[in-house]
C-alpha cells in the first residue's frame, strides 16, 4: 500500500510582529527606549507568563513594536550581552538622513560611546551598547525605493547587479542602476527605445 505523504508547506511571515528583550528595573527601560531612541510607552501589564516581572511595550516608529519584560529586583549590567551562535548579535532601527546627521552630537551630549559613521554603500550606520550591553545600531537608508517598491525589493536588484558585474559588495552604483531597472520593468512607456539619450548632441 502507497502512503501519500502531504506536501511540506511553509508559514509565510508577514513583517516582525515584535521583539521582546529582558530588562532590568523599569526606570532603565523607559530611560532608554523612549527617553533616548524616543520610542513612546505604549502599552503595559504584567508578563501574563511570570507575574514576578512588568511587560512594557515601545513604538519603534514603523506599526510594530519593541517589547521589554522588567523586575525591580534586577540589576542592571552593562556587559557586552553574548554573541554566541543563537544569540542576538544587535538590533538595528531606522532613523531619517536629519537625524543620522545628529547621531554623533547627540550621543556625544550624553556621554555614550559610540562607533562613529560606518559607511555601509547603501546605508549609513552608528553602534553604541543600551545599558545593559545590547549593541544598538542607528541605520539611515541612502535611497528612496521607486513608488511600488520596498527597500528590500532594491536591495536584491542591487545584489543581482553586483554580483553579475564581480563586486565585493552593494554601492550607490548598483542602487541607482537597481531603481531605474525597476521603473523601467514596472512602468510602460509609448516609446519603442528606452535606452539612454543625450538630447544635448547635434
Amino acid at each position: 500500500m502507497t502512503v501519500r505523504r502531504r506536501p511540506v508547506r511553509k508559514l509565510q511571515t508577514q513583517g516582525v510582529h515584535h521583539i521582546t528583550l529582558v530588562g532590568a528595573d523599569r526606570r532603565t527601560s523607559v530611560a532608554f527606549w523612549e527617553g533616548v531612541l524616543g520610542m513612546p510607552l505604549v502599552f503595559e501589564q504584567p508578563n501574563l507568563d511570570n507575574p514576578a516581572e512588568n511587560h512594557l511595550y515601545f513604538d519603534p516608529g514603523d506599526g510594530r513594536l519593541v517589547t521589554v519584560f522588567t523586575n525591580e529586583d534586577r540589576a542592571r549590567d552593562a556587559t557586552r550581552t553574548a554573541t554566541d551562535a543563537g544569540c542576538v548579535h544587535h538590533l538595528a532601527f531606522s532613523v531619517s538622513q536629519a537625524t543620522f546627521r545628529q547621531a554623533v552630537e547627540r550621543l556625544d551630549e550624553r556621554g555614550i560611546r559610540h562607533s562613529g559613521v560606518r559607511d555601509r554603500g547603501f546605508m549609513d550606520s552608528i553602534y553604541f551598547d543600551d545599558p545593559l550591553g545590547l549593541l544598538i545600531e542607528l541605520s539611515s537608508y541612502r535611497f528612496e525605493p521607486p513608488a511600488g517598491f520596498t527597500h528590500p525589493d532594491v536591495l536584491l536588484a542591487a545584489h543581482r547587479l553586483r554580483v553579475a558585474r564581480g563586486d565585493r559588495s552593494i554601492d550607490q552604483v548598483h542602487l541607482a542602476d537597481a531603481i531605474q531597472e525597476l521603473v523601467e520593468r514596472s512602468r510602460g512607456s509609448l516609446s519603442d527605445d528606452r535606452d539612454p539619450k543625450d538630447p544635448y548632441r547635434r
